[in-house]
């Protein structure tokens, strides 16, 4: 028992390890010896949990995705009651991660799916999916407050929330061009204010 507790600790720690190096030095330039050195453990650790560099990215998205899906869940907005204010919430929540080191709050997913599109295809794919499924709790938000604040809106909710992602990403990226946090932030206000823009609250109002 005690052995395969130690067995799950050390893989715990390679890839908690790959989350922060591989963002910190994108998937490319990041080598095995990197992730064990951040690790404090041996290449021999790693190859009885991974079988390559590979093997441990795909490890590390479903890491990351489990690691953000807790955070997400447990996060302040989801207990706010009205459906637009839970998105606006969410914004909120977004620009309040950011904070620490770009490693600390960047995106695993897009810092590899940049990369790595071309020519590692099952990276590809695992990311694809992990921001596809975090698209479709946004759009659960979204579909909500469209049917209170904007029923007849041209757009959907798998749209809206598409466009979302789309700004957070760029927003990640921004903030590493400039280094620091603040460009994000600010992209993030926008998409807040824009969101603001595709509901009626008066609509709720006519209802009561």
């Amino acid at each position: 028992m005690k052995k395969a507790a130690n067995q799950h600790e050390s893989k715990r720690k390679l890839l908690d390890a790959a989350l922060y190096v591989i963002r910190a030095k994108g998937y490319s330039a990041t080598r095995i010896e990197d992730v064990c050195e951040a690790a404090g453990l041996t290449k021999g650790s790693f190859f009885h949990h991974f079988k390559s560099k590979e093997d441990l990215a795909l490890a590390a998205a479903d890491h990351f995705g489990e690691l953000a899906d807790a955070a997400f869940e447990a996060a302040p907005y989801q207990c706010i009651d009205d459906p637009l204010d839970r998105l606006l919430g969410y914004v909120d929540f977004r620009i309040a991660m950011l904070t620490g080191a770009l490693p600390d709050f960047t995106c695993l997913f897009g810092t590899m799916v940049q990369e790595a599109y071309d020519t590692h295809p099952a990276i590809r794919i695992a990311c694809d999916a992990h921001l596809d499924a975090h698209a479709a709790t946004i759009a659960a938000h979204v579909s909500a407050a469209k049917a209170r604040y904007a029923p007849d809106a041209p757009w959907s909710a798998e749209s809206l929330a598409s466009f979302a992602i789309a700004v957070i990403q760029g927003a990640f990226v921004l903030a590493k061009a400039k280094q620091g946090p603040e460009i994000a932030a600010d992209s993030l206000k926008h998409l807040r204010r824009y969101l603001e823009t595709q509901f009626d609250r008066s609509k709720r109002k006519q209802e009561v």
